[in-house]
């Protein structure tokens, strides 16, 4: 049988949303800039949520190097997608969006367009639409010292806030670039969802 003989640390928390733990999430996808992962980074908020739990899940980028994937090409400073929506904001584990799955969409003829398929507080199903920029947005260096505050954020983005900020969630501060990574599926104001539920 196979075993695990070349592992090795690809990333550590490096920003607030992330501040507690970060960990996989989508499948790694090549795409024109590289290996494309949607991982997952939680924070602590300040009041717990209905739960009682006072942890908060959101999602972020990485984009690995085509050739060499141990090196970090892109990575959000800020969160790409937080919990906003009353399914993400209440069920069985309360403020989580939690990204599992990715599908390319070439049957639209759209080869940077992606659905990706998450968590809604452990109770259902969602999908975000991901358009790849042409180019990838400047800054967001994996080294902490590095990070800038130009990463692009979903319309309508409300990251949960750690414990040196407040708990409710509000718009994200700062102006979208146009080189957006992610941007929500829009259906009249609201994320289309697949409506599954556990």
């Amino acid at each position: 049988p196979g075993l695990f003989n070349s592992h090795h640390r690809l990333a550590t928390p490096v920003s607030p949303w992330e501040k507690l733990k970060i960990g996989g999430g989508t499948p790694p996808i090549l795409t024109k800039h590289g290996w494309l992962i949607i991982y997952h980074g939680v924070s602590k908020m300040t009041e717990p949520g209905s739960d009682g739990r006072q942890l908060c899940y959101s999602a972020g980028v990485m984009v690995l190097s085509k050739e060499h994937p141990r090196e970090i090409r892109y990575r959000s400073v800020d969160p790409v997608l937080t919990p906003e929506l009353p399914q993400e904001r209440h069920g069985t584990i309360a403020n989580v969006v939690f990204p599992t799955g990715i599908d390319r969409r070439d049957d639209l003829g759209t080869p940077d367009r992606f659905d990706v398929y998450y968590g809604m507080a452990d109770n259902r199903i969602g999908v975000a639409r991901l358009d790849v920029p042409e180019h990838l947005p400047p800054g967001a260096a994996a080294d902490p010292s590095e990070a800038t505050r130009n990463t692009p954020v979903l319309e309508n983005s409300r990251p949960c806030k750690d414990t040196h900020h407040e708990s409710q969630c509000r718009p994200a501060q700062g102006s979208r670039t146009e080189a957006q990574c992610i941007r929500r599926i829009e259906a009249h104001g609201a994320r289309i969802q697949a409506g599954i539920e556990a």
